[in-house]
């Protein structure tokens, strides 16, 4: 993950400080949000990235932020975004402001999951992406979820997950690029929908 960082940093002509990135996502009380899935948004978000035309910057700015999006988690919707954000401005030396602000804004969009940004749709649907995985990796995700909100009883947990389910399931489109459509939609619908009967 540090060399990543280091590399997309570089590509902006900033001096690479990953500072605790690894150790971040690396933290006991993440069950869900740690390294595998930093990493697999990374992946996604490249994967994603290749169908659009994005100059090199654009792509650094994208990895920046889907390396920086979950730095600081402790199950707080909304305060962990913004203070995510705020550890992205503070490690990232040496750059241009418009290249920092950016990043802030791409990580912020993960609040709303809305933007108008193109490089936020990419980061967006990869950060959705294990919606659509197969079956038995959508259970081991709920399940993960589940352990990081431990606080909450089985009746609350089923209340506020069964209302996330429903939303998501609302939507016109889960996904805003194409090509994320194609790859994860189906297969996300079907395991919300699953999912959803579960908590029933």
């Amino acid at each position: 993950m540090k060399q990543i960082w280091g590399d997309a940093v570089r590509a902006l002509g900033g001096t690479p400080d990953a500072g605790d990135l690894v150790e971040r996502y690396a933290e006991p009380h993440r069950a869900y949000h740690n390294t595998v899935h930093v990493a697999s948004v990374v992946r996604d978000s490249w994967a994603l990235a290749d169908a659009f035309a994005f100059t090199p910057e654009e792509r650094a700015v994208l990895t920046l932020a889907a390396c920086a999006h979950d730095v600081i988690y402790n199950g707080k919707p909304g305060d962990d975004e913004r203070a995510s954000a705020a550890w992205a401005r503070e490690h990232l030396t040496g750059l241009e402001e418009g290249h920092i602000a950016r990043v802030e804004s791409l990580v912020m969009a993960t609040i709303t999951h809305s933007s108008d940004d193109p490089l936020a749709h990419v980061l967006l649907d990869a950060d959705l992406a294990v919606l659509g995985s197969e079956p038995a990796d959508y259970d081991r995700y709920s399940r993960a979820v589940r352990r990081e909100y431990a606080q909450y009883s089985n009746e609350q947990w089923r209340a506020g997950r069964a209302h996330v389910l429903r939303t998501l399931l609302d939507r016109e489109a889960l996904f805003v690029t194409e090509p994320a459509r194609q790859l994860w939609d189906a297969a996300a619908r079907m395991n919300l929908a699953r999912e959803l009967q579960s908590l029933a």
